[in-house]
């Protein structure tokens, strides 16, 4: 028997053929800007030839891997650099949005080239939406009259729901609010927002990405208040945004008293602490005695697990009410002494019963109290 160890047979000299699909093409920006500079300048100022031109060249171009270049060039001319700058060496056309006349028609024109590229190819959303966002954060690389474009460009965007308003991040910059460059492009922005849509779709769009609470930011720290906030957008022509905002920061501030009161509530602190305290708030805030029982009443209302069965609910009430009934009375208020000496009165005159579910709540809606 041969105990020598047989030697495995090697491979030299073997060549493997990649497989085609399997070949990484070079990353090569300048090419892929070389080709749609030269389809723009064929076009030149005509935006139909423009979007004929952009539709067919996305079956032979890779838009995909090349998106932010492609939104660059269109935007710019060619290819940014890190600020906003465009390289000197880069090929570049004159034929692109910051070019065009500063006017609300062209930007609207220009929108719907915008518009028709990314219905045609939906894969360049995302990307569009990223190249906005980092566009904003390169303003103080552009001239006032580059901003304005694209400031009137992101408001007609914005109201065609081609983006999200959360791109209004990037406003929120550190270095772009110092120098007031935040606030001058969004008067912009929010006037060609507000022209194409009214205030109330400019809210919804606002409160569905949480921005509606935060457009004080656009201002420094020292300048951060709803007076401020209002001369600066109502002197530029905005008054329904300045009281949107400051109706926002109202609703905010009730939210915060509410809370206040709820937890002053819960950890059982007393009740002329708490009555105090409310006479306090609704002399700083400027409430309303009716909007200040409603707050009351919410935040005592809230402070109960209520019982399931509906029957027992309005007895339950009334038993959490006598307790709290000298916090509902506020100084000079006839209905809150009424009720004070009677919880019911309450339970008649002032439908808030929030803290119930639909059913639980019909009877203390309707006033039916035994």
């Amino acid at each position: 028997m041969n105990n020598q160890k047989q030697q495995k047979p090697t491979l030299t000299g073997q060549r493997f053929k990649t497989r085609k699909r399997d070949e990484k093409e070079r990353f090569d920006p300048t090419q892929f800007q070389e080709s749609i500079v030269q389809g723009l300048n064929q076009t030149g100022s005509d935006l139909e030839a423009v979007a004929k031109f952009l539709d067919a060249s996305g079956a032979k171009l890779d838009y995909r891997r090349y998106a932010e270049t492609l939104f660059d060039i269109l935007v710019a001319g060619g290819m940014l650099a890190p600020g906003g700058t465009l390289s000197d060496d880069m090929t570049r056309t004159e034929f692109c949005l910051f070019t065009a006349q500063e006017d609300l028609e062209t930007m609207q024109a220009y929108a719907q080239v915008f518009n028709k590229l990314i219905r045609r190819y939906k894969y360049l959303e995302k990307g569009f939406e990223e190249e906005i966002k980092k566009l904003l954060l390169f303003l103080k690389g552009f001239t006032e009259s580059e901003r304005n474009k694209l400031a009137m460009l992101t408001g007609i965007l914005l109201a065609n729901g081609n983006i999200s308003a959360s791109i209004l991040n990037s406003l929120y910059n550190e270095n772009l609010v110092k120098e007031g460059v935040s606030a001058a492009f969004a008067v912009k922005l929010f006037k060609s927002w507000i022209n194409e849509k009214d205030i109330n779709c400019v809210a919804g769009s606002l409160r569905k990405v949480g921005m509606d609470n935060r457009l004080m930011e656009l201002f420094p720290a020292n300048k951060r208040s709803c007076e401020h906030f209002s001369k600066y957008f109502t002197d530029a022509g905005l008054k329904e945004l300045s009281d949107f905002a400051r109706n926002q920061q109202s609703i905010g501030a009730r939210k915060e008293l509410q809370k206040e009161l709820q937890e002053m509530m819960a950890r059982g602190d007393p009740q002329k602490e708490i009555i105090a305290f409310t006479r306090d708030e609704m002399k700083k805030a400027g409430l309303s005695e009716q909007a200040m029982i409603s707050i009351i009443w919410t935040s005592v209302m809230s402070c109960v697990e209520w019982n399931k069965k509906e029957e027992l609910v309005c007895e339950q009430a009334i038993k959490h009410l006598k307790p709290s009934a000298e916090i509902l009375h506020l100084p000079g208020s006839v209905r809150a002494q009424s009720a004070a000496e009677d919880p019911g009165v309450l339970l008649r005159q002032h439908p808030l019963h929030e803290g119930l579910s639909e059913d639980r709540g019909a009877p203390l809606q309707s006033g039916r109290i035994e």
